[in-house]
């Protein structure tokens, strides 16, 4: 049997967030003692590892809790629908991104060199990007775009030497 603190460290989550599934109704404890501590078994521990998992995919606890209690059609239309919201994310995304790089195009702010290379990467950190991420994205634009893409680099200030490095990745 596990206590609430190890069972929160086994699934990567905080004890304050085990104590707020058991209020949604999500996950009981197997066993409650006198004292009102909290015991979990290996039941309680894979149905937290699911929990977990679910909300790392974005799902909210309402449909959490409909995919741990059913079973067929009503668990797949939930992650057809979770995928479905995901992909037009993704594609607002993808037009935030067109949108940025116009803005980058902008011949006037190019030359107030409003926008340089610490600052592009800042701005992909602060949306989630991690370096592999930047990668991919480059990779993806040189592949679209390698014209393009060879006038952003510059338009970012970066060296020649450092443009063709960035343009190999």
């Amino acid at each position: 049997m596990l206590t609430i603190t190890q069972l929160a460290r086994q699934c990567g989550v905080s004890r304050t967030t085990v104590m707020y599934y058991e209020q949604q109704g999500l996950l009981s404890p197997a066993y409650r003692g006198d004292n009102g501590y909290r015991w979990y078994g290996d039941k309680e521990l894979e149905r937290l590892k699911a929990i977990a998992g679910y909300r790392r995919y974005g799902l909210s606890l309402v449909n959490i809790e409909t995919l741990l209690n059913q079973r067929g059609e009503s668990q797949t239309s939930i992650l057809k629908a979770h995928f479905n919201q995901l992909e037009q994310e993704i594609q607002q995304l993808k037009s935030q991104q067109q949108a940025i790089l116009a803005l980058l195009q902008e011949p006037e702010l190019l030359e107030q060199d409003m926008v340089t290379k610490a600052r592009w990467v800042e701005i992909m950190q602060a949306a989630g990007f991690s370096e592999n991420d930047m990668v991919k994205w480059h990779r993806k634009f040189e592949e679209m775009e390698p014209q393009e893409h060879q006038k952003f680099l510059e338009s970012l200030g970066i060296a020649a030497d450092e443009i063709a490095r960035i343009r190999k990745l």
